[in-house]
């Protein structure tokens, strides 16, 4: 983040201390939200990181300083008896560390001069909905909602309904003296969740009676339990995970009061583990981060505290949070930063796609310093401005992207952007086709689109050249070695050796590798011609229809739309393509300097051993957690499914993976059958095991 001096960051603070309230509110009390947890969350550590550096700026009223908003007036308030205190998130090892000196910092004093090491107890950061529940003489009498941390609202008859939740508690023998169990009262806190599978086998069933589906478990589950009808909240499959016990039974760490609360009936944290050193805890941070995945349940992180009872005491609250215990966040894939300028960049097909230069920001554990708007309209739609906090997004391998504006944290300095009228690069007149939302540059002779289309020409789908990558293109090009493709194969050891960071040896690989690619299977030589609308989808199609790259030439415009998944549009690309004389130039001279193009073969029915899907048309959309999309496509191959990369009324199954694009919302429109990761893995696990 920038320097800012006082008076900038008092107008920063203020700004950011409305929304961060409004947010919380509609989280908190409306049960709803505008933006994501984790942008909310990257909102409110930048206020605390401002307040830590202006500390006199800190006020009674900062969302800093307080848990939650106030409670609705549907339920009858209820004071909690030690407050529901908030928990300080860090999000990386260094800020891990910098709290354990914190800590050995305040406990000096109390130990000498020597400073002592600090034992850990960590578990999941379960992303639920945070309940108190308080029993007398062994039975469960109230349970109250976290509210603003010191009165909460009372929910005791939607909370019996979780069958989680002990009405009545299990016998348990205490090591402490003159000590009767139960006590005369006893609290317990927790979070009240949905598993995954509950909650997409809810959202199912809701669609079908054609009813607006919950964004995510947590909503549902808070919403569940502000229901002012018990039977609602009986009718969802909800949860209760135990992670602290207020009452002092004798316990002395942490970890006791864990153990105590499976002892009494309840169900706690099966992979939380005392740690004795902050490696420790970031062993199991990682651990626990490879895989949530697999966990039935969302966490959003780890909770981290101090496991000895006594010093977590001594060492206090600062503000209204214990100063003993910290949320270690997983990379999130969303966060907020600041657009601090909007250039273009060039496509390989003259696109003009608008970036964004950000204030760098830790996304889905990478910093990224750019984010694509995509194109004017996209601009427009959100109302992107220079110099506006944003939302930006980072799933998988997905280039990061702006997805939001918050304009409340204007400050009247912010400018607007206007997309050029002239490539930047050879200064042609940009065009908009009629119908699309991209200007491109026209000249066919444009060097950034030369310069794009080999990167594209050597990369994993198409020519998969070792060691030939974006960096090492733009070396050769700028030494005047490539002017495109063909001359690639044309290069020498001795080309090479005078380059920068290339030796005798790196050079012998780099045309050792360009020589072995020579030989190409239409399918990806189709894909590397980058011509515009054909993807490898549409590659596989038209290698499999025409089998070779002649028949392909040759073909007329009907022809061409005659083929699966190419209608009127990427037929007249692909026909107009193969009648432009310095294209056909171009592959005749690829053929001179020895690349040869493998016909393909169509496999005879009978010699595909597994058709079990055969007949079925799959899209896929999002990221996938336990395959690749590749993978994914190769299993549905394997089985004689096809893969398509548009949906229409011809399409069997729309695959949703995490952040769908288009694709959903044009299957939802259509009707087309939407399923997600688990039912294809379904249908691929029966289809093997029959």
């Amino acid at each position: 983040m920038r320097f800012m001096n006082k008076a900038e960051a008092k107008k920063r603070i203020e700004k950011l201390r409305k929304v961060i309230n409004r947010q919380r509110y509609l989280y908190h009390v409306l049960d709803s939200s505008e933006i994501s947890d984790e942008a909310h969350d990257s909102l409110k550590h930048e206020l605390w990181k401002l307040e830590q550096e202006f500390p006199d700026l800190v006020t009674p009223d900062s969302p800093t300083q307080r848990v939650g908003g106030e409670p609705l007036e549907r339920f009858e308030k209820v004071g909690h008896g030690s407050p529901m205190l908030s928990i300080e998130d860090v999000f990386s090892e260094e800020e891990l560390r910098d709290w354990e000196t914190y800590l050995l910092r305040l406990r000096a004093p109390r130990e000498g001069a020597k400073l002592k090491s600090i034992e850990y107890f960590a578990e999941l950061k379960i992303d639920g909905f945070a309940v108190s529940l308080l029993y007398r003489d062994g039975v469960f009498v109230l349970g109250a909602t976290r509210g603003n941390g010191q009165i909460g609202e009372d929910v005791t008859q939607n909370l019996k309904t979780i069958e989680s939740i002990p009405l009545k508690l299990e016998r348990f023998e205490s090591r402490a003296s003159n000590f009767r169990f139960p006590p005369k009262e006893l609290e317990v806190r927790g979070e009240v969740y949905m598993t995954k599978e509950d909650f997409e086998k809810f959202n199912r069933e809701r669609k079908k009676r054609g009813e607006e589906p919950f964004a995510n478990p947590r909503n549902l589950a808070a919403g569940s339990i502000r229901q002012l009808d018990p039977k609602l909240a009986a009718s969802r499959p909800l949860k209760f995970m135990a992670y602290d016990l207020v009452t002092d039974l004798g316990q002395t760490k942490h970890s006791e009061e864990h153990a105590i609360l499976r002892a009494i009936g309840f169900k706690t944290d099966d992979t939380a583990r005392v740690c004795r050193t902050p490696e420790e805890v970031v062993s199991y941070w990682k651990a626990t981060a490879k895989t949530r995945e697999a966990l039935p349940f969302h966490i959003d992180g780890i909770v981290v505290q101090v496991n000895d009872n006594t010093v977590f005491q001594e060492l206090g609250v600062a503000g209204k949070g214990p100063r003993a215990v910290r949320a270690l966040k997983f990379a999130g894939k969303q966060a907020t930063t600041k657009i601090l300028d909007i250039q273009v960049q060039i496509g390989r097909t003259g696109a003009i796609t608008p970036v964004a230069l950000l204030e760098p920001v830790r996304v889905a554990g990478v910093t990224i310093s750019r984010a694509t708007l995509h194109n004017e309209d996209e601009i427009r739609r959100l109302g992107a401005k220079i110099g506006d906090t944003v939302v930006v997004e980072r799933a998988g391998d997905v280039i990061p992207a702006v997805v939001q504006v918050v304009k409340e944290l204007r400050a009247g300095k912010e400018k607007e952007f206007k997309m050029p009228k002239h490539c930047p690069i050879c200064k042609s007149e940009l065009i908009r086709p009629e119908g699309e939302a991209v200007r491109r540059c026209p000249n066919a002779g444009c060097q950034a689109k030369r310069r794009e289309h080999l990167y594209h020409f050597v990369s994993r789908k198409a020519f998969d050249i070792e060691g030939l990558g974006p960096k090492v293109i733009d070396q050769l090009r700028e030494q005047g070695l490539v002017r495109d493709a063909v001359d690639l194969f044309e290069l020498t050891e001795g080309d090479l050796i005078p380059l920068e960071r290339f030796a005798e040896k790196s050079s012998a690989n780099l045309v050792a590798a360009i020589q072995a690619s020579k030989r190409i299977p239409l399918v990806r030589f189709l894909y590397a011609l980058g011509i515009r609308h054909v993807g490898e989808e549409t590659a596989i199609d038209l290698a499999e229809r025409f089998l070779s790259l002649e028949k392909l030439q040759k073909a007329s415009q009907e022809e061409l739309e005659a083929v699966r998944d190419v209608g009127g549009v990427v037929a007249r690309s692909i026909y107009a393509w193969f009648r432009t004389k310095e294209n056909l130039n171009f592959i005749k001279r690829l053929q001179k300097v020895g690349v040869v193009i493998q016909d393909a073969i169509r496999q005879p029915a009978d010699k595909i051993q597994d058709t079990k899907l055969a007949g079925k048309t799959f899209v896929l959309t999002g990221t996938l957690a336990t395959m690749t999309r590749e993978e994914a496509k190769e299993k549905i191959r394997e089985l004689g499914g096809e893969i398509s990369e548009s949906v229409s009324k011809k399409t069997d199954y729309v695959v949703e993976g995490e952040n769908p694009g288009s694709k959903l919302d044009r299957a939802k429109e259509l009707g087309v059958q939407v399923i997600g990761e688990k039912e294809l893995c379904r249908i691929l696990s029966r289809i093997f095991e029959a």
